[in-house]
Order: C-alpha cells, then sequence, then structure tokens
C-alpha cells in the first residue's frame, strides 16, 4: 500500500509538472528569458575583466584565469560625495584610474540617449558630476585620462580634469533640426549603427568630429497624446507634436564636413575631403599615429567604400583603400575595421564572402586572412606579438557561429567546443577570452577560456531558467530545409506542440523577418518571434498550431549572391519564397494547407502583406506589426542602399510596394502600429489601410497610442501578444 500511495504521489507530481502551460502575460513581462552578464569589459593588465553587479550597485573585478571575485572597483555603499542608489552602466578611463558612472538615462532614439554621468576616483573613491550644465550624451576619455569631452545640445564640449575640471565649449553653431556636431541624424544613428561621431587623437591634443548640417533635409511630425504609461499631461486637451528631420528616399540628406579642434590653440580646421557632395561619413577614427586621422566615406548608392588618411592640422586628405560592389557594400566594412600602428584589418565581401583583410597602415594589401565559402561574423582582434589572428565564423553551418584562430601560416583552429552560436570577448593580451554560447535547446551558458579553446570556468549557465522550462509544456525544436520550385534550397525551423500527433491535421504559423542580410534560422536560444527562447510559439503549439520560420532569399550568413539577388526589387523574391514555404509545408501529411497563416514586424511585417499579395493565396490569414508598405515613406540611408532612388528605380518602388499590390490582398489580414513610430512612421499604416479600403479589401486595425517601433510599455506588449495570438485562433 506504502509503494502505491508513494507512486500515486509521484504520478500527480510528473502530471503537475507537465500540466503548467505558458501565458502571454509571462511572455510579454520575460519571464522565461534567459539571463546574461552585464558591463563585461576586460581590463589593461590582461588578468582581470570588470562587470556590473546584478542589482547594479557595484563595479565588480574578476579573474580571468579562475572567474572569481577579485575586488570591487565601485560601490554606491562607499562611494562619497553622493546620493546614488543604482547606475546604469560605466566607462573606464584608458589608464583605469577614474571610471565615468552613468544614470538617470533617458533614450532619444534606438542607440542615443542622455545621462547624468559622474566622475569617480578609484583611489580616493569620491564621485564628482562631470557637468553642472546638464545631461551629457556620449562622454569620451581622451587617450591620457586628463580630458573627456562630451556632446549637449549638438554641440562638443570638453572638461580638462588637472584643471579642476574646468569645462569649455567647443562648438557653438550646434541647433537642433539644424546643425548637429559630434553625434549624428536620425538617419546616420539608425542605418549606420552609431552615436559618437568624434574621436581624440593618439596624443589627447586634438578632437576630431563629423559636423551634420541636415537645414535641408525635409521635416516630419507625428502627434502626440496624453496616452498612459508614460502619460503626458500637457497634451491633456490639445495634442501635440514630435518633429524631426527624416530624409525619405531621394530626399536630401545632411551636408556632412569633417572638422579638427586643436585644444591648446582653440583652432577649428575642416578637412579637404575629395567626395561626393551627396555622400556618407559613416566612420571617423584616429589611427595611433597623432598626425594620422581615418576618414571612411560611401558614395549615396553605398556602392563605393573609400578610406581617407587626413592631417588633422593641415586638413590635407589622403584616398588609401577603395573597396566597391556591383551592388552596395556592408556595413562591417565600416563599422568592424580595426587600425593599429603599422597595419589595418578590415572586412570585405569582394570574394563573394565576408572575409578578413590585412592592410598595410598606407592602404597596401598584405593579404586576405581569411578563404572559403563561409562568412566571417565578428573580428575579435589581432594578437600581434604571436601573429594570430581571432574572429567568429559560421564556417560550419550558415545556422551556427563558432570561435577561430588562425596564425602566421594560415592555420585555423576551432576553439569554442560546443555546437551552436558562439562569440567571444578576448583579453587584452589575448591570454583569455569570455564565450557566450547557446543553441535552440540550450539558453545562454558563459564560459571562461584560454586562448586554445580549454575552458576554465563556468560564469554563467541559466540552471534556474533550465529547471523553470522543464516544467513547461515546451514545443519540440527542429530545423529542416526544402528546395523551391526553382531549386532554391531554403533554411528553416519548426516548433511542433510537444504532444504532436504525426496523424493529426495541424494548421500553420509563419513567422519571419526575410529583411536584406538578418537571419532568424540560427541555432541560438533566441530563436522565436521575441527572440525568447520561442515562448510565444510554445503559447501557440499549445493551441494547436505548428510555428515556422523560413529564411527566404535576401537574408544573410549564405554569401553575397544570395544575400543580394534581391537587389533594386525588395520584397518580391522574398514574398515568393514564403509562398513557396506554405506550398510546401502543405504537402506534409501533418499540416492542413488550408490553414496556414503568417506574420512579422517591420520588414517581417512588409514581407507578410507582399507575400498575401503574390497571386497564389498560400495564406488564410496574417498580422502584420510596424510595416513599411511603400519604400517611398522609408528613410534614404536603407532603402537607397537596396533599391536606389524612386526617380532611378521606379519599376522595382512600385513592385515591391504594398499600397500598389493592394488590390491582389488575399486572406484575413490584421494590421498594427504604433502611432509615433520614428523609424517605420504610421503614415505607412495609414496609407495601406485606405488603399484597402478604396479596393474593398476588409480587414482588421489595432493602432497604439504613443508607442514607436518596439510596441511596449505599460500592458501595451501584452495586450499585442494577445490581439495576434486572437486573430489566429480565429482565423486559423
Amino acid at each position: 500500500m506504502k509503494r502505491l500511495i508513494t507512486f500515486f504521489c509521484l504520478l500527480s507530481f510528473l502530471v503537475g509538472v507537465q500540466a503548467q502551460k505558458v501565458t502571454l502575460q509571462d511572455v510579454a513581462a520575460g519571464t522565461y528569458r534567459a539571463q546574461s552578464i552585464h558591463g563585461l569589459k576586460p581590463m589593461l593588465d590582461g588578468e582581470h575583466y570588470t562587470q556590473i553587479s546584478p542589482d547594479h550597485k557595484r563595479i565588480v573585478k574578476y579573474s580571468f584565469k579562475t572567474g572569481e571575485e577579485a575586488g570591487t572597483l565601485f560601490d554606491v555603499a562607499t562611494a562619497r560625495n553622493h546620493t546614488l542608489r543604482s547606475f546604469d552602466d560605466y566607462i573606464m578611463s584608458p589608464d583605469e584610474s577614474l571610471i565615468l558612472i552613468q544614470t538617470e538615462t533617458k533614450p532619444i532614439y534606438r542607440r542615443s540617449f542622455t545621462a547624468v554621468y559622474y566622475i569617480y576616483n578609484v583611489k580616493n573613491r569620491t564621485l564628482t558630476p562631470l557637468s553642472e550644465g546638464g545631461p551629457q550624451q556620449v562622454p569620451l576619455f581622451s587617450p591620457d585620462s586628463h580630458q573627456i569631452a562630451f556632446v549637449r545640445n549638438n554641440n562638443i564640449f570638453l572638461v580638462k580634469l588637472l584643471f579642476g575640471n574646468s569645462e569649455s565649449q567647443i562648438t557653438k553653431d550646434g541647433e537642433y533640426n539644424k546643425v548637429l556636431n559630434g553625434i549624428p541624424d536620425w538617419v546616420y544613428e539608425e542605418e549606420f549603427g552609431f552615436s559618437r561621431a568624434f574621436d581624440f587623437s593618439a596624443d589627447s591634443r586634438m578632437i576630431a568630429y563629423i559636423r551634420f548640417d541636415e537645414s535641408q533635409v525635409p521635416m516630419f511630425s507625428f502627434p502626440e497624446y496624453k496616452g498612459m504609461f508614460p502619460a503626458q499631461e500637457e497634451y491633456a486637451g490639445y495634442p501635440g507634436a514630435y518633429t524631426y528631420k527624416y530624409p525619405k528616399a531621394g530626399e536630401d540628406n545632411s551636408r556632412v564636413s569633417v572638422h579638427t579642434f586643436d585644444i591648446k590653440s582653440r583652432v577649428t580646421r575642416k578637412m579637404n575631403l575629395e567626395m561626393d557632395s551627396d555622400g556618407y561619413i559613416p566612420r571617423i577614427k584616429f589611427t595611433s599615429d597623432p598626425e594620422k586621422l581615418a576618414i571612411m566615406t560611401l558614395n549615396r548608392h553605398q556602392s563605393r567604400f573609400d578610406i581617407y588618411m587626413a592631417n588633422p592640422r593641415s586638413a590635407v586628405c589622403k584616398a588609401i583603400i577603395r573597396d566597391e560592389s556591383e551592388q552596395y557594400i556592408k556595413e562591417p566594412a565600416y563599422a568592424d575595421i580595426a587600425f593599429y600602428p603599422e597595419n589595418i584589418v578590415l572586412m570585405s565581401e569582394r570574394d563573394g564572402y565576408n572575409h578578413l583583410y590585412l592592410y598595410t597602415i598606407g592602404g597596401n594589401l598584405v593579404k586576405q586572412i581569411t578563404k572559403g565559402e563561409f562568412e566571417v561574423k565578428e573580428f575579435l582582434g589581432w594578437d600581434q606579438k604571436a601573429n594570430v589572428f581571432y574572429y567568429t565564423s559560421n564556417e560550419e553551418s550558415p545556422l551556427r557561429t563558432a570561435v577561430y584562430r588562425t596564425d602566421a601560416k594560415g592555420k585555423t583552429t576551432k576553439l569554442s567546443t560546443r555546437t551552436g552560436t558562439n562569440s567571444a570577448l578576448f583579453s587584452k593580451n589575448f591570454a583569455y577570452y569570455i564565450n557566450t554560447f547557446s543553441s535552440k535547446d540550450t539558453p545562454t551558458l558563459i564560459t571562461l577560456n584560454n586562448n586554445r579553446g580549454k575552458e576554465l570556468a563556468t560564469l554563467m549557465d541559466n540552471a534556474e531558467l533550465k529547471s523553470e522550462l522543464a516544467t513547461l509544456n515546451m514545443p519540440q525544436k527542429e530545423f529542416f530545409t526544402f528546395k523551391t520550385s526553382s531549386g532554391v534550397e531554403l533554411n528553416g525551423w519548426m516548433m511542433k506542440p510537444a504532444d504532436f500527433d504525426p496523424n493529426k491535421k495541424y494548421p500553420v504559423i509563419m513567422h519571419q523577418y526575410s529583411g536584406p542580410g538578418s537571419q532568424q534560422v540560427l541555432d541560438r536560444w533566441g530563436i522565436g518571434s521575441f527572440s525568447d527562447g520561442g515562448m510565444f510559439e510554445a503559447y501557440m503549439c499549445d493551441k494547436g498550431y505548428i510555428m515556422v520560420c523560413v529564411d527566404g532569399r535576401g537574408t544573410g550568413g549564405r554569401g553575397a549572391a544570395f544575400e543580394k539577388c534581391t537587389y533594386l526589387f525588395l520584397g518580391v523574391k522574398e514574398a515568393q519564397d514564403q509562398a513557396e514555404t506554405a506550398r510546401y509545408l502543405g504537402t506534409l501529411p501533418y499540416v492542413d494547407g488550408s490553414r496556414i497563416g503568417i506574420w512579422g514586424w517591420s520588414f517581417g511585417g512588409y514581407t507578410t502583406l507582399m507575400s498575401m499579395s503574390e497571386g497564389s493565396g498560400a495564406f488564410k490569414a496574417g498580422v502584420a506589426v510596424a510595416a513599411p508598405t511603400d519604400w517611398r515613406f522609408y528613410d534614404t540611408v536603407y532603402t537607397e542602399r537596396f533599391m536606389r532612388t524612386p526617380k532611378e528605380n521606379g519599376e522595382g518602388y512600385d513592385a515591391g510596394s504594398p499600397i500598389k499590390q493592394a488590390s491582389k490582398l488575399q486572406g484575413k489580414l490584421l494590421l498594427i502600429h504604433g502611432t509615433a513610430d520614428d523609424n517605420v512612421h504610421y503614415q505607412n499604416c495609414a496609407e495601406y489601410s485606405e488603399a484597402l479600403v478604396q479596393a474593398g479589401k476588409q480587414f482588421d486595425m489595432q493602432v497604439y497610442t504613443n508607442r514607436n517601433h518596439g510596441i511596449s510599455g505599460g500592458n501595451t506588449r501584452n495586450h499585442l501578444m494577445n490581439r495576434v495570438a486572437d486573430f489566429f485562433i480565429e482565423n486559423l
């Protein structure tokens, strides 16, 4: 009898465990989100690194060799002269004697923010404000650690630490919606991926900066209402408006120029840069030679990338390297470039795949460092003493990333040992690295390793999350490939209900992004529509759906030809491939081909609309969130990179416009958009919905007040997830 009671107790426990289900409230709140480690930064000695404590009250020093705590560099409890309870982030001075403590962070756009910074003296534990004149942006220590430059109200300021933290203003002409000094305008920040546009010379005597004159860029406005979370009381009676410079495809961009400021003489010079009047300057960076300022430029089509070396005093600029493409140059060419005293390491797709190249500092090609039909994903550094290059690549599979080293003789060694997605942060002396790993079935695992790949310690394994997941009704995750009718092989993932029955017919919901160079089909924990390990998918699987994602033509990881085949005709091949996916799924014995839905966010929302309008009627229902509906409404840098201007490529713009295809829409549709989307404007939704009305097409629509492109805040994300789920449940 005792055994029987024990058995039934165990059985009821197991049933209870299996019965736990994922709720949308948990998904929206990030209840099952994998933990990571924040603020990791290698220290000068090569033996230690720093990180922010989980409660954001300390900056802790750890050993690279053991992963054990080796001291505390900053603690709000022991720091003097302040009332801080916590902090947001930090910046170490080059000599590590000072730390900038970031507080009161307020976002502006995707990468930009203002904050109140304090200078912390590690030796005497005192905190002093960086400036009393108001919040700051993008502060930067000089190489000698004696000065800090920052931006406020579109002007550059300089604080001299050896002179009682005296503050001076370097530029005077900065003005909102007119001139920006040292920080990028909206489109540069969004599409070139940076927030600081100034740098110190190696001898700390000069500052170089990009000046953005956006006075000729057209204005865009959207209404702001009172709303909730947060409520804007000033708009309780009459709505307000947010107005900013946003260059749409074919319109004027900011006029950009590079200037240098001599700190001692206070002389400002404009660099004599020979570039197209409508060209771009996506980066500037001083080299280790104070007489060499690297200026990177692109033509407006972004098909020609040039590196100039400028003398910051004479203003003479000399072109040293050029890279060209028939279509466009991708961001890693200028975002991941590295300058050394005698050399430059950069990325290029010139042989059809993204690889590393070594040049002299004068611009002569020394060698191609990596070769093969795979893509280098990130350059991790060059140990010059050992002459070894470190990087990550997808050499094993477009779905997976590993850490590699290659020596002077070209011998390549894989360092990471786990199959999935790996990234690395190396110590300053390249003796150690921190490896961050995940796979579709393994949440984030962070380990310490030596430079031969041997694991020394585990820093985080998300054991608690794994225990929680074990109690949930999680779907089965699997990868698959299939060939389209035109013979193109596509990669996908599929999530089946935990109680999957191969003899049943299931409806399918396809989620995708599909944008140029993007990848959703990756062996990583971030699988799923909200990059959370597929928790939204788990909820829908529990409701009886199979969840699918396929990367069509134009996506990344498979070389330039596959990625750039959509050039000038965005949306056409992408839509064809999603429809091909639906037809393929319909041939599987456990799929009900008459009940297939599709959805996506941003470019994924756009592809949803294009896929439901490509003519085959493959989809019974779809949801488009924050979707562009005509590329004429979107910004210059992104749109023209893939489409050129509307004047040059009207046919391509028309072919890739859901508005132009509105009469061809098939299936039930839900449009979702935020009214304060500064990226994909609500205009896209408004104009497309009008086109559907005039075409006699019925549709559903959900608008979120005062929400930007991320559509979150308060209960918003939970509401959105329920809206999407309910729509598919009702229509599939």
